[in-house]
């Protein structure tokens, strides 16, 4: 109830609400996190993509008469999406994984709510001790993830090599 969000929210007369207490708002609630922490990474890898960009590419659309929308479209996407689509797949097989948030914030709660494939994983094998559905649940994963890279990979074969 005293959290900063809700202290936020309570000056526009919302809240509070129970992030992670409600089955409806605890899932959210880790998405946002997760995606918090996630983001520097993903920032400083568009930064340095943005850097490889050629600035007399930039000079050029801009004698031309480009807009910045236009320059951006056709110069800066074109040239970081090879970046884009790599940094993309990470982040889908990341959002696969998420472990740590839900154990250490609401450990699968309220009411199993916030139970994601690796915290059942684990929950198998170590707190009920039978490894080799917690094996199983793995080589399910591993396959899941190798599949869906490998259709990700399929459909945007045509997009890198533009």
């Amino acid at each position: 109830e005293s959290g900063v969000i809700n202290s936020l929210l309570a000056v526009v007369g919302v809240g509070p609400l129970p992030w992670l207490q409600s089955p409806e708002l605890a899932m959210p609630s880790l998405v946002i996190v997760a995606t918090w922490s996630g983001a520097g990474t993903a920032v400083l890898i568009y930064l340095a993509a943005l850097t490889g960009v050629s600035t007399e590419l930039y000079e050029a659309a801009e004698l031309d008469g480009a807009s910045i929308w236009q320059r951006i479209v056709h110069i800066t996407l074109p040239q970081m999406r090879g970046v884009i689509l790599v940094l993309l797949l990470l982040q889908i097989i990341g959002a696969i994984q998420v472990f740590t948030e839900p154990y250490v914030m609401t450990d699968g709660g309220p009411a199993n709510a916030t139970v994601t494939v690796l915290l059942m994983i684990y929950r198998y094998a170590f707190l009920f001790g039978n490894y080799g559905v917690a094996t199983a649940l793995s080589l399910l994963l591993a396959a899941v993830l190798v599949i869906v890279s490998a259709i990700y990979l399929r459909l945007t074969r045509s997009w890198s090599t533009r």
